[in-house]
C-alpha cells in the first residue's frame, strides 16, 4: 500500500480490484469483531460495510481492497466462519459499489397489515420506473408495519404518483421523499385540527348545545368533500350557534379527544427541534387552548364573536379558508426561519388542499377521497404517530427516548 500524503484523501478507482465478503447464519456475539480481526491479518482497506439481523439471522457484508495473498485470505475467512457456524461467500471484482444513480428517494410503506402482494407490486413498480432498491430497513412493527426503501435511478415525482396508486390498490400507504440534505434540516409541522389532530368536529360539538348538530354536520361533510365554498359554509353553520352560552366552549374543550398517537408524534419530533403549528377552520377559543396544552408554537383559526356571555352567530375578521391555510403555512415558516420546502402539512379536508400542496411534504390523513387523490401522500391508519416513520424515525427510537425520559 502507498504511504498516505498528509491532507490528501485517496480515491478508490472504479477499476481497482476488490473483494466482497458476505457472512451469513445464526447471529451471535462477536461475529463482527472476529471477521474484522481476520481481515486485519491482511493488507486491505475497508471500503463498505453493511449488516442486517432479522429474527436472529445475520447477514454481514464487507467490501475490501484486493489482498496480496487471495488464497490465504479465503482460507482464513473460511476457517473463522466454520468455527462460528456461519457461511461465507467471497466474490472478487473491481471497484467500489456502483455509484448511486440520480433520483435518490426514500420510500416509506405503511401497512396494517402489510401483505407480501403489496410489497411485490410496489417493488415491481419501482423497477418499471428504472429504480433500484439500494437498501431496505424496518421502521416499525406495531401498531403498523413500516418499511423504508432507499431507491436510486427513478424520478421521485414519478415514484410518488405510481407507487401511491399501487399502494391504494393494495390498502397500503406510500410516501416518497427526495433523499437530499434538506431531509436532515429542522422542520415545521403544520396540522389541521378537526378530524386530524382531534377526533370529531368542534363546530358540531357546539351545535349540539344549540340543538342543530345534525344539520351542521351535513353542511360540514359537504364542505370537507369540496362541494361547498368553505367560507360560505362556515358562516351558514356559525349562524346556527347564535345564543349558545360561552360556557359551552369550556365543555367542548373538556370533552375533546386527541387522535391516537398525537401526543407521541409531537413529543418525539419536538425532541428533535421540530416546531409545530395549528391552522384550523375552527375557532381560536378552542385552538388556543389546544396549542397551550400540547406546546404548539403557532396557530391560526377563526374567532367567534361573543356578546353578553353568548355566541352571536358571527365570526370576527377574515375567515381562515382554503387559501388562508396555505398563507398561514408560509407565514409560520417565515416566522420560524424554516424553508417552506422543509414544512410538513397534515390535513383531511378539501380546505386543506392548498396547504398540502404548498408544503414540502403534504400528507392527507384519513382524508376524504378528493383530498387523498390530490395529496402528495396519504396515511390511512388511525395513528397520528405513524407520521414519524415518514421522517425516518423508528419505533424503537421513539420508545427508547420515552424510556430515557421516564424517571421511573
Amino acid at each position: 500500500m502507498s504511504t498516505p500524503v498528509p491532507g490528501h484523501v485517496p480515491t478508490l478507482q472504479l477499476t481497482a480490484p476488490t473483494v466482497l465478503v458476505t457472512i451469513s447464519g445464526p447471529d451471535r456475539t462477536g461475529v463482527s469483531s472476529r471477521v474484522f480481526s481476520v481481515l486485519s491479518r491482511h493488507d486491505v482497506e475497508v471500503i463498505d460495510v453493511e449488516q442486517l439481523v432479522v429474527r436472529g439471522r445475520l447477514v454481514l457484508s464487507v467490501l475490501v481492497t484486493e489482498p496480496a495473498d487471495a488464497a490465504a485470505f479465503s482460507e482464513d475467512l473460511s476457517s473463522a466462519a466454520a468455527e462460528l457456524g456461519l457461511e461465507v461467500e467471497i466474490v472478487h471484482g473491481t471497484g467500489d459499489n456502483r455509484p448511486r444513480r440520480v433520483g435518490r428517494s426514500q420510500v416509506v410503506v405503511l401497512g396494517a397489515p402489510l401483505r407480501p402482494e403489496a410489497m411485490a407490486a410496489l417493488t415491481r413498480g419501482i423497477n418499471q420506473l428504472g429504480g433500484n432498491i439500494d437498501r431496505i430497513v424496518r421502521m416499525a412493527r406495531y401498531p403498523v408495519t413500516a418499511i423504508r426503501m432507499e431507491v436510486s435511478g427513478a424520478d421521485p415525482e414519478a415514484l410518488q404518483s405510481e407507487l401511491a396508486a399501487i399502494g391504494h390498490d393494495h390498502g397500503t400507504d406510500v410516501a416518497v421523499q427526495e433523499h437530499g440534505i434538506l431531509r436532515h434540516a429542522q422542520r415545521l409541522v403544520v396540522m389541521d385540527v378537526d378530524s386530524t389532530l382531534i377526533q370529531g368536529e368542534v363546530i358540531e360539538m357546539l351545535a349540539a348545545h344549540a340543538g342543530c348538530e345534525e344539520a351542521v354536520a351535513e353542511v360540514t361533510e359537504r364542505a370537507m368533500r369540496g362541494e361547498l365554498d368553505f367560507a360560505e359554509s362556515l358562516h351558514e353553520r356559525v349562524a346556527q350557534l347564535e345564543g349558545v352560552r360561552v360556557s359551552a366552549l369550556d365543555e367542548v374543550f373538556a370533552s375533546l379527544a386527541y387522535t391516537p398517537g398525537a401526543r407521541t408524534m409531537i413529543r418525539t419530533l419536538k425532541r428533535l427541534g421540530y416546531r409545530f403549528a395549528l391552522v384550523s377552520g375552527g375557532f381560536t377559543q378552542i385552538i388556543e387552548r389546544i396549542a397551550s396544552d400540547l406546546g404548539i408554537d403557532y396557530f391560526a383559526a377563526n374567532e367567534l364573536e361573543i356578546a353578553d356571555g353568548a355566541l352571536t352567530g358571527k365570526v370576527v375578521g377574515r375567515v381562515v379558508d382554503r387559501a388562508g391555510k396555505a398563507e398561514a403555512l408560509r407565514d409560520f415558516a417565515h416566522r420560524a426561519g424554516i424553508n417552506v420546502r422543509n414544512t410538513v402539512a397534515i390535513g383531511d379536508g378539501a380546505n386543506d388542499l392548498d396547504m398540502l400542496a404548498a408544503a414540502g411534504l403534504g400528507i392527507a390523513f384519513n382524508a376524504k377521497p378528493l383530498v387523498r387523490d390530490q395529496a402528495q401522500t396519504s396515511v390511512n391508519v388511525p395513528y397520528l404517530d405513524a407520521i414519524v416513520y415518514l421522517m425516518g424515525i423508528t419505533r424503537e427510537e421513539v420508545e427508547a427516548a420515552d424510556a430515557a425520559d421516564d424517571p421511573h
